[in-house]
């Protein structure tokens, strides 16, 4: 599978619909490689899970 890339300094967004009152969000970055880096904003430190551009536009997609 390759390395994890280190994504410390990152410039991580969090989703323009999630607010200041605590409850779930999803914060995104791009990495070092062609992929899409997703996070919990609660939890930053557990990890993040990379995904291919077509699979986080199919997964918005779903959401909507």
């Amino acid at each position: 599978m390759g390395s994890t890339p280190d994504l410390t300094n990152s410039p991580w967004r969090k989703s323009s619909y999630s607010g200041n009152t605590g409850g779930d969000c999803v914060e995104v970055a791009p990495t070092p490689t062609t992929h899409i880096a997703v996070r919990d904003s609660k939890h930053p430190t557990l990890g993040h899970l990379r995904v291919t551009p077509a699979t986080f536009t199919a997964f918005v997609h779903w959401l909507k």
